[in-house]
């Protein structure tokens, strides 16, 4: 059975470590390297799937789509950005049985009101406390599953400053979140901050690659205080890179990129071709039998 983001917190020295998977074959790396758990975002699944930036352009339908693909590649817990609910509570419960049905063990929501963005993004705006804090019981109450991880996203910090986050974040977990995530803190002394103001409660940290929050290693992040860390654009940004050095070099008619990537056999052991080989083996092409004589 997979394990829960309880016992995972409860098991593993903090933190638990989640790097971003934007497809299905990052998944499976992600898997390979061996880590305990990962993390879908809405920023980097709708760039590599749609080529779209985060700022609204799509929501559940498109998203989930994704997220299903992703999921069925990779067997370890996932947790899922659940954007804003897109709506009321009840569309928030929505969002929540959408995602547990595909088998996601924790989910985080977010105060933004739509159109959303990327929460290292400018233009960004929130809806009211009381708002989140009814899709916050909604989805608390109404889960189908009660080892189902909820956590609460706020973006306070970056428009009110971070006493306005830290109460948002203190009613969002009387609420009924399981943990918190203060999006988008400035500065180390902000992250410990954050790290030391909920005792015991598991707390979230976004290490963004060019984003507004220092970058810092999973073992600092955990002598802050935080039990989770996701590293959640990373992947994307480095294989993007790679492809562009790749295209450039052969748009100007070379080919010395050649040898410097995956190799072939390692690619098929990568996407499970032994596996699937020795199914079609096992279960292959059985011959018709001979039709018989008049």
């Amino acid at each position: 059975m997979k394990p829960t983001f309880r016992s995972l917190l409860e098991a593993e020295p903090a933190p638990l470590v989640m790097p971003g998977a934007h497809d299905a074959i990052s998944a499976r790396l992600i898997a390979r390297a061996g880590f305990k758990a990962y993390f879908i975002g809405g920023f980097p699944l709708l760039g590599a799937r749609y080529g779209l930036p985060d700022i609204g352009l799509a929501a559940l339908g498109e998203i989930a789509a994704g997220v299903r693909d992703i999921m069925a590649a990779c067997d370890l817990p996932v947790l899922v950005d659940g954007d804003n609910g897109y709506g009321d509570a009840k569309v928030a419960v929505h969002v929540l049985h959408t995602y547990e049905r595909l088998g996601a063990g924790a989910i985080f929501f977010e105060d933004q009101v739509s159109p959303k963005r990327c929460g290292h993004m400018a233009g960004k705006q929130l809806m009211p406390p009381e708002r989140m804090e009814a899709n916050l019981r909604a989805v608390a109450a109404e889960r189908m599953r009660p080892d189902t991880f909820i956590i609460a996203r706020t973006d306070a910090r970056a428009l009110h400053g971070m006493d306005e986050a830290l109460r948002r974040a203190e009613r969002y977990l009387r609420a009924g979140a399981d943990g918190l995530f203060i999006e988008a803190p400035a500065s180390v002394e902000e992250l410990a901050r954050i790290g030391s103001a909920f005792a015991g409660v598991p707390q979230l940290a976004n290490m963004l690659e060019g984003g507004r929050t220092p970058l810092l290693p999973p073992a600092e992040l955990g002598r802050l205080g935080f039990s989770l860390v996701i590293y959640g654009i990373s992947l994307l940004m480095h294989a993007t890179r790679a492809m562009q050095g790749v295209l450039d070099e052969l748009a100007r008619g070379g080919i010395g990129f050649a040898g410097r990537g995956v190799g072939f056999e390692e690619y098929k052991e990568i996407v499970g071709f032994d596996r699937w080989s020795g199914i079609e083996a096992a279960y292959g092409e059985v011959s018709s039998p001979s039709a018989p004589k008049e």
